[in-house]
């Protein structure tokens, strides 16, 4: 299986050393490269327009484009613009995971754009939407000393479904916000707890392929109140006890764990006033912090200050709150107190981000947009 690639995008002769992709292209496992579908997808060449990577594109509109290589880190170059018009690109990675949101270009220019990925199940797989997305050349590159940022967490962090648009966890939108440097392995699920995630074997799966120098998210709780047998745990002896299995594991591969406290819920009292549904779990990620030498983001206390800025109505536009027939997806209307849309996702993101910034941590600091 090829692990290096170069590809040329439209309609004319391709670029030196790279292989041409036409509106024709269809993926197939024999040529290992190729777009799901046609319907969506045409070739364009700008007359007069002689530059072998520019001068034709294609436009992918809600259009995905498979790569087949080796499980493991690569870093995708992409060039993207128009000579006569301008651009608008989002593209989403490996279980929706956001890697470039709304992307403009104005007319006449044209953009490289990096980022590194990780490759599931030996294949890298590239969703194009936007009002006016391009792809006028791409490069696959392997990338086996990048840092791996791996998240460790449960359904407020992980990548949501795409059949369940805009549910997203703020992990799935982690990736827009980091350099061409790292990857984010997002492998936090939905409904499990801190106990539940090891029990899975999850954090295993994490611990085979993490490496020194990477870097690991940790954020439970929501599902350790859950009073079932398989997720519950007592935050003041077996969460503490559960959460400092991750740093050991972190530590055993010579990277760095970093804790986070629970994100909150979208309960406010009469008064209008968030309360804390997480109560002695958020102090005991702190204690635990404290005890281990472990880096924080106070996820529970930036989220706190955010929703009541928003206050009851406001927070509607960041969790999954939607009037009848305002979701295609949601014919019906949605009221979700946990779970976040997208647009509130991408804020918690960024929050998340700002906290890394602010914490310092060498390289990590040099790999956030």
């Amino acid at each position: 299986m090829q692990t290096m690639y170069k590809f040329d995008f439209g309609t004319e002769t391709p670029g030196h050393e790279h292989i041409k992709i036409t509106a024709e292209t269809l993926y197939s496992p024999e040529l290992g490269y190729g777009f799901h579908s046609l319907s969506n997808v045409s070739a364009v060449n700008r007359a007069g327009e002689e530059a072998a990577l520019t001068g034709d594109f294609i436009i992918p509109l809600n259009a995905a484009y498979q790569v087949d290589v080796a499980d493991g880190l690569y870093t995708l170059h992409l060039l993207m613009g128009d000579a006569w018009f301008d651009t608008e690109t989002s593209i989403r990675g490996t279980e929706g995971q956001m890697l470039l949101e709304g992307k403009l270009i104005p007319a006449g220019h044209f953009e490289r754009y990096s980022m590194t990925v990780p490759a599931v199940q030996g294949r890298i797989v590239l969703y194009f939407s936007g009002r006016a997305p391009r792809i006028n050349a791409l490069e696959v590159l392997p990338a086996p000393h990048a840092c791996q940022v791996f998240l460790a967490g449960d359904s407020t962090v992980t990548n949501q479904p795409a059949d369940g648009y805009p549910y997203a966890g703020w992990g799935q939108m982690l990736p827009a916000f980091i350099k061409a440097d790292a990857a984010v392995s997002n492998y936090a699920r939905s409904g499990r707890s801190s106990k539940s995630f090891i029990a899975e074997g999850i954090l295993e799966q994490i611990r085979e392929k993490m490496k020194p120098h990477d870097y690991m998210l940790i954020q439970f709780g929501h599902n350790d109140q859950k009073r079932d047998e398989g997720r519950y745990t007592e935050p003041n002896s077996t969460y503490r006890d559960f959460l400092r299995r991750y740093v050991d594991v972190c530590r055993e591969k010579q990277a760095t764990p970093i804790l986070v406290t629970p994100v909150h819920r979208r309960c406010f009292d009469g008064k209008g006033r968030l309360e804390n549904t997480h109560g002695d779990y958020i102090t005991a990620v702190w204690e635990l912090a404290a005890e281990e030498q472990v880096p924080l983001v106070d996820l529970a206390a930036l989220s706190l200050e955010y929703f009541n800025r928003l206050g009851p109505e406001g927070t509607k536009s960041v969790f999954m709150w939607g009037r009848p027939g305002e979701f295609i997806r949601f014919p019906q209307g949605v009221m979700d107190n946990t779970h976040f849309q997208q647009r509130g996702a991408a804020q918690l993101a960024d929050m998340v981000v700002g906290a890394l910034k602010s914490l310092g941590l060498q390289p990590l600091s040099l790999f956030l947009r």
